[in-house]
């Protein structure tokens, strides 16, 4: 029995990657926003906290996304349209995502039975946004 109706949302990742090695982009943080303001906000707490430790180029780039970018991105969101923001700093390329999302809501797990697919259920690992 589902409690609540679908709801538009969007899902948010901080991925990193580091640019000289092999090593595969690391997911290191998510958020679950239900509006567009929520969304690009959790981007730009990050930015403004991790700033003052990214060398000046990188700190460009997080400030010009604050300033100007962010704007473009609100209205993207608005619309329903995926974002990606992304800063570099030395050899660490960091990348935000924003994808728009329906949240479905959970079955209530006291007192019934779950439907057969729930335990059909595979852990899946995450690649990289391209």
């Amino acid at each position: 029995m589902l409690m609540d109706k679908p709801r538009r949302g969007y899902w948010c990742e901080c991925w990193t990657e580091v640019l000289t090695g092999s090593e595969p982009s690391e997911l290191r943080a998510s958020f679950d926003a239900y509006t567009a303001s929520q969304a690009d906000r959790w981007v730009a707490v990050a930015l403004r906290t991790i700033s003052p430790a990214l060398d000046a180029d990188a700190s460009d780039e997080a400030w010009a996304w604050l300033y100007e970018g962010r704007i473009q991105t609100r209205h993207a969101l608005s619309r329903m349209q995926p974002c990606t923001v992304s800063v570099t700093h030395a050899s660490t390329r960091i990348t935000w995502t924003i994808r728009p999302v329906l949240f479905v809501p959970l079955a209530h797990r006291q007192g019934i039975e779950l439907p057969a697919c729930a335990h059909d259920f595979k852990h899946q690992t995450f690649s990289s946004p391209r």
